[in-house]
């Protein structure tokens, strides 16, 4: 897939490189961050043209009404190397599209593609040494936005921040996990902001999750906020469950994320030829698959961690263990993605896009 760059960044190189004392063999995700960020900001209506400066420290007057009224919104993506030092990105205009579909969902306003993209190719142009070989590894990219504008009154801002910063970063989750389902608290709503990369959505899992944790597991299988008697996402990630040779996931809505690794994964599974079924999941059906031995893998799919194997779940003071097989979808499909985002086999979706 080719995309055309035209827009100029203006750049302020870093007088020093902090790379030297970063262990890439030792990197924990999302704690490391690399020498440059790209900054672009909205005043008066209108964006004024992106910079690429210096990673630093953001300096926010207290009445900045990110901190009162939550506006604030980020993206998920990945850079990769393949054995000749050649850079990708994957689906990085979805990612694009969906931080607009959130901006305009929290009253924010959209911005322009070239600014995303092009941003995106001068920042990684700089960062192209951070970005680790190691097989699980890659160069986590988070652009976000947020409200600079000042005021105490209820209502959105007239000034906006949006910044891309980067962190080198190893596999995000080792082993599997084991999570309980969510039988009070929910992550979003109908009508809600839920298919939004809302930060509240994140801040608002942390609590019940932490109760989870204190019980034992790991992660939060999150419920619909009405019954919850239908499965709906798995912690920060999208939910896949194996029954039988089946593979189900449950459809987009107000409340669940459209994630990119969730499409990728429907799209690759039926080219193998596995039966894959987008519907409601009933919590009983999981329970009832459990029992009489069709259920055969849970797992999470998501940008971070690309697929998150479950090893069991609880429901009702009750543990549900998965069964221990050798050849599961979850792997097939993550080395099928990893592949192609890391070019080591051809890419018939136009996924990946290389970076020049």
């Amino acid at each position: 897939m080719a995309i055309n760059f035209t827009k100029d960044i203006e750049i302020e190189k870093s007088k020093t490189s902090k790379i030297e004392n970063v262990d890439f063999n030792n990197l924990t995700f999302g704690s490391v961050f690399t020498d440059h960020m790209l900054v672009c900001d909205f005043e008066n209506g209108k964006w004024k043209s992106p910079k690429i400066i210096p990673y630093q420290p953001i300096t926010l007057a207290p009445s900045s009404k990110i901190f009162h009224y939550g506006q604030s919104i980020f993206e998920g993506m990945k850079a990769y190397k393949d054995t000749e030092n050649n850079v990708f990105l994957f689906r990085p205009i979805d990612n694009f599209k969906r931080l607009n579909i959130s901006a305009k969902r929290l009253a924010m306003p959209e911005l322009p593609e070239s600014y995303f993209m092009d941003g995106l190719r001068e920042l990684l142009k700089l960062e192209k040494d951070w970005i680790p070989r190691a097989e699980g590894s890659a160069l986590y990219i988070r652009p976000f936005m947020f409200a600079t504008g000042e005021g105490f009154h209820a209502s959105p801002a007239v000034a906006y921040k949006f910044i891309i910063a980067c962190a080198p970063s190893g596999s995000y989750f080792s082993g599997k996990v084991k999570v309980l389902i969510e039988e009070k608290y929910s992550r979003s709503a109908n009508g809600g902001v839920g298919f939004a990369k809302a930060g509240g959505n994140y801040a608002g899992q942390f609590y019940p999750t932490q109760l989870a944790k204190d019980r034992g597991y790991q992660q939060v299988i999150w419920t619909d906020d009405n019954t919850h008697e239908y499965i709906e996402e798995a912690g920060a990630m999208n939910i896949f469950v194996r029954i039988n040779d089946t593979l189900l996931t449950v459809p987009t809505s107000d409340r669940i994320l459209d994630g990119i690794t969730r499409k990728s994964i429907i799209t690759i599974a039926e080219a193998e030829g596995i039966n894959v079924e987008v519907r409601k999941i009933k919590v009983t059906e999981l329970i009832e698959a459990s029992e009489n031995g069709s259920l055969k893998e849970l797992f999470g799919a998501g940008t971070a961690a690309v697929v998150s194997p479950i090893s069991g779940f609880g429901y009702k003071g009750k543990d549900y263990e998965l069964p221990q097989l050798e050849n599961t979808y979850g792997a097939l499909l993550k080395k099928r993605i990893t592949d192609i985002q890391t070019n080591k086999t051809d890419d018939p979706y136009g996924w990946r896009v290389k970076v020049d």
